[in-house]
């Protein structure tokens, strides 16, 4: 694989990831009453917990998109 394939893979996985972070963001904020409500009911969980949950979601998947993916794009271009 070339270089500049591999910087585009890996340029796409972070737009990717990234927009689902921006979607899965969006949903929690504006569908927060009902997301609440149906994970509520299928975990058993209370409301405080689930607002943990969402957010160490959020954060877990944030820093793994910036780990996997815009380091090594970064690193990659800065090679070229």
């Amino acid at each position: 694989m070339s270089h500049e394939t591999l910087t585009s893979v890996f340029g796409w996985m972070t737009v990717l990831n990234f927009g689902v972070l921006i979607f899965g963001t969006l949903i929690l904020t504006g569908m927060r009453r009902t997301m609440i409500r149906i994970h509520s009911s299928m975990l058993d969980l209370e409301e405080a917990d689930l607002t943990r949950v969402y957010v160490n979601w959020m954060s877990n998947y944030k820093v793994l998109a910036l780990v996997f993916c815009l380091t090594p794009y970064i690193a990659l271009k800065l090679a070229a």
